[in-house]
């Protein structure tokens, strides 16, 4: 009898331990729901619309507005595959359980979008359903996109149906089961896409809630910037604390003072946003350097304003024991026994000439270590990612970074990356050459 009653307590706390996880999980925050006050819908509020496109564009065609709605949503980053034609799909995504391809969303009416409705596109916009009713894979950011009006997704088809159509098939997605069933999202968005229709704080600004917009809806940065939870939904709980994207570390833009982006003032967040460069912070790279050259920096200057002041006020999260970053520069030459004699070399022979021995920039400030969040990253994770495929696209006027996955071994960049840590970084990075090969797998 005292065994039976200890099991089933046993049982009953577990299921209450379950329940608790599982409510976490789903009964999260809303995007905006740190802001406390009142919310209107876009068609009650009396302010300046947060919707739509800068005043400057105000009385430019439909094709025109779609056009800066869709680098504000970035589609051309995911929809264009490595040197292919920009937005005819094939680009891959390794995720844990399988490799994701993008479709074509040129007007083609084959392989494309070009025989899709208006009621359709929508649809699959906002609640990712396609056109023949399939469920759409949340790779596909539209419970952040669930927020973007009506108007807002139709001018961007209007521009997407403005351009060449392109006849480029869908490459077959490479889930295994259960994954790859796709009525599973039926459920996924039932319990994770409920946000609907970006609603304005009526005691926001109006660059409050602009900035709002763009970085929640059209923008959707909490894609990549939130943790996922264990049904892969955006961890609301922990807002902006940092993600993964790509095999790169998405790290915390909250107001945390020490791993997140506390300590930037707004312009310098502005700044980076537009150039990919703030003085003292780093050189975007990686997808963010994607996201910059795409996205950010062909939007208006009052846009990117709005997106840095709304970024400011989210809350400090903080993602762990990732320490204060250095900013103090290096000594001006390398010294004996300093650090790993492979990682030295190395850099001495590849690195040197454009970052310098100080890590301040030898050629120029772009080029600075210092300061940076990825060197002062102990994971080492996002300088062994620069090392192999170099910088990535990069927004007008920053400095190319080749890659060197081909030049170096495995051990050599595993040595190099640990080096440029520990010199250059608060704390070092241990990176094993089996780290650095599970990285070339994800290439």
């Amino acid at each position: 009898m005292r065994f039976r009653r200890g099991a089933l307590l046993f049982v009953a706390a577990c299921g209450v331990l379950l329940a608790t996880v599982a409510g976490r999980m789903v009964l999260q925050p809303g995007p905006t729901d740190f802001a406390d006050g009142p919310r209107a819908s876009l068609a009650d509020y009396q302010g300046s619309s947060p919707v739509g496109v800068p005043a400057e564009l105000a009385t430019a065609d439909i094709v025109m507005r779609g056009e800066y709605l869709t680098n504000a949503a970035d589609c051309a980053a995911c929809h264009t595959a490595e040197g292919g034609v920009p937005f005819a799909g094939g680009r891959p995504f390794k995720l844990p359980f399988g490799t994701i391809y993008t479709p074509n969303i040129t007007p083609d009416r084959v392989t494309g979008i070009g025989d899709w409705s208006d009621t359709e596109f929508v649809r699959a916009v906002h609640q990712g359903i396609g056109r023949s009713g399939e469920r759409l894979y949340p790779a596909f950011p539209y419970a952040s996109y669930a927020m973007l009006s009506d108007a807002d997704v139709l001018a961007i088809k209007a521009y997407l149906f403005s351009l060449k159509p392109v006849h480029s098939p869908a490459r077959r997605n490479s889930f295994a089961f259960p994954f790859n069933q796709r009525w599973l999202m039926t459920i996924w968005s039932a319990l994770f896409n409920r946000t609907g229709e970006f609603r304005p704080a009526l005691n926001r600004s109006a660059a409050w809630n602009r900035g709002a917009y763009l970085v929640e809806a059209a923008g959707h940065c909490g894609e990549c910037h939130t943790p996922r939870n264990l049904m892969q939904a955006m961890d609301q709980h922990s807002k902006f604390a940092g993600g993964v994207a790509e095999g790169w570390n998405a790290y915390d833009i909250s107001g945390d003072s020490t791993s997140g982006i506390g300590s930037w003032s707004q312009q310098e967040l502005a700044t980076y946003l537009r150039s990919g460069f703030s003085p003292g912070r780093g050189t975007a790279s990686g997808p963010m350097a994607e996201v910059i050259a795409l996205s950010t920096s062909r939007l208006s200057a009052a846009d990117v304003d709005a997106m840095a002041l709304y970024l400011k006020s989210i809350p400090a999260i903080g993602s762990g024991p990732l320490p204060a970053i250095r900013t103090a520069p290096a000594a001006a030459s390398p010294l004996a026994g300093d650090g790993d004699a492979v990682g030295r070399r190395i850099f001495e022979g590849a690195c040197a000439s454009c970052h310098g021995w100080s890590g301040s920039g030898a050629l120029t400030p772009r080029a600075q270590l210092t300061g940076s969040r990825a060197v002062n990253d102990p994971s080492g994770l996002n300088i062994a990612q620069m090392i192999l495929s170099g910088t990535g696209r990069q927004a007008a006027g920053n400095p190319f970074m080749p890659g060197f996955a081909g030049s170096y071994s495995d051990r050599e960049i595993a040595a190099v990356a640990n080096y440029i840590t520990a010199r250059f970084g608060a704390k070092p990075s241990g990176l094993t050459p089996g780290d650095v090969a599970k990285l070339r797998l994800q290439e």
